[in-house]
């Protein structure tokens, strides 16, 4: 996944020309050649690699997407599907549940701020797969398709950056990563290496937002300049042969990665561009920044956004003092993100969707060396969904009467996937360019073997 991993270069600038080869002659800027890596991974290979058209269809209400990822398996009783008359085998020291704005619908008392948004989102209760590992059903959520077959099929964020390709036209990457790579799994799949996401790297709530190849530690605005002018003086090669298509690629891929790290990229970036008071209702955290961040990305129309928030949701252990710490920020950011989105006119065509690879057991596991921790859990739990062409203030499906499985409307991978592919116009029977040119689609519906309930028409 990540963004930093050195592609083959045989051949990138002709035959028997290498990436380093080219370097050593003049015919790239390094700030051209290290951003057009970082940034847009195999733009240049794709000068002589032309990517199969796609086909897309359905009308547009998604125009970008903002996937929250709760690595590790958030639990879904303690939260957002809570089952206060279990008995303390299940609940733990979570018991209470709490109303919210919307009649009916209640959530866990770790969570007053979603409480106050309940308008704005719906609740999928009901989703299943029954995969237990944390790759395989982390591909499965991301993907829709099953773990182990032949082929690695890209993720959403990758098969959003291809079909968004030939509309949009912003200079930050489609497909962006706040702000570490998981490492799970390859999202970009069999697809070209172009359509990696760019991870960010860096901490939004630093007093300065480090983006990896935008924003360079200790490195000002005039020494950046100074170095592009120093670098075209001394590039006489480069300036001899500017009429190479090749070269003339790789001059539009040095002015780009400018354009990012001394124009509209590090504006987008500049987190203090936004009001301090502002900023603290998101919290002053990385994931309250991070939800801030996607919102700036959105509003320059950036199609994917995945804010990764780290694998500290597998509770094995120590699980509700887990809970009381995490569970605080996830509330006050998303719901933020949610109101602020409203606030901006953006909700309407900005799907938001927040869910780990799984729920975890309902049961709380009280022996040693656990000692109150959940277990990985797949067979059942919750998804929140918003915005987008998805209806606020709804559930889909119920849970148990413990939270243990499905009691009605079985929600699935592709059921799930398919739904934000049909809001965002993709079509998800549309052929996948594999370089082998072997048969692949965005999603396995219809096929065989693969477990499916229609689509989530009911809050679409």
């Amino acid at each position: 996944m990540s963004t930093n991993r050195s592609s083959k270069s045989t051949g990138v600038y002709g035959t028997g020309i290498s990436r380093r080869e080219a370097v050593r002659r003049g015919l790239v800027g390094t700030a051209g050649l290290l951003l057009t890596e970082r940034l847009m991974p195999g733009a240049l290979a794709a000068v002589t690699q032309p990517v199969a058209k796609t086909a897309s269809s359905g009308k547009v209400k998604a125009k970008s997407v903002i996937q929250i990822f709760l690595w590790g398996g958030m639990s879904h009783n303690d939260t957002w599907d809570p089952k206060p008359d279990a008995g303390y085998e299940y609940t733990g020291a979570l018991k209470a549940a709490i109303p919210t704005k919307v009649d009916g619908i209640q959530l866990g008392e770790l969570f007053p701020e979603l409480a106050k948004q309940a308008d704005k989102y719906s609740l999928i209760r009901s989703m299943t797969h029954r995969n237990f590992g944390h790759e395989t059903a982390a591909y499965l959520m991301q993907t829709g398709h099953t773990p182990g077959e032949r082929l690695a099929y890209p993720s959403l964020g990758a098969v959003f950056s291809l079909f968004k390709s030939d509309t949009y036209k912003g200079i930050i990457p489609p497909f962006v990563v706040l702000t570490q790579p998981a490492g799970r799994f390859s999202e970009a799949g069999f697809l070209p290496s172009k359509y990696k996401p760019f991870a960010t790297g860096g901490d939004p709530n630093a007093a300065r937002f480090e983006v990896e190849g935008v924003v360079a530690k200790g490195i000002t605005d005039e020494r950046q300049k100074a170095r592009q002018k120093y670098l075209h003086e001394m590039n006489t090669f480069g300036n001899a042969m500017a009429n190479n298509p090749q070269i003339a690629a790789s001059d539009d891929a040095e002015k780009q990665a400018y354009k990012l790290i001394l124009g509209e990229g590090k504006e987008v970036f500049d987190l203090n561009k936004e009001k301090p008071e502002l900023r603290d209702k998101f919290g002053r955290n990385t994931f309250g920044q991070e939800c801030l961040m996607a919102r700036r990305l959105v509003e320059v129309g950036v199609p994917y956004i995945v804010i990764n928030y780290p694998a500290g949701w597998d509770t094995h252990k120590d699980h509700f003092q887990t809970m009381r710490r995490q569970c605080p920020q996830l509330d006050q950011g998303l719901a933020m993100l949610l109101q602020d989105l409203s606030d901006h006119g953006l909700l309407e065509s900005t799907l938001v969707w927040c869910s780990g690879e799984f729920g975890r057991t309902p049961k709380v596991d009280w022996q040693p060396p656990w000692n109150g921790g959940r277990g990985h859990y797949g067979n059942v739990f919750t998804v929140l969904v918003a915005g987008g062409g998805f209806k606020g203030g709804h559930v889909v499906g119920s849970s148990d009467a413990k939270a243990e499985e499905p009691k009605d409307r079985p929600v699935y991978p592709v059921d799930f996937l398919g739904s934000i592919y049909t809001l965002a116009g993709i079509d998800t029977n549309a052929l996948l360019p594999h370089p082998l040119g072997l048969e692949a689609r965005v999603l396995p519906i219809g096929e065989e073997g693969v477990k499916s309930n229609g689509l989530l028409k009911e809050i679409m």
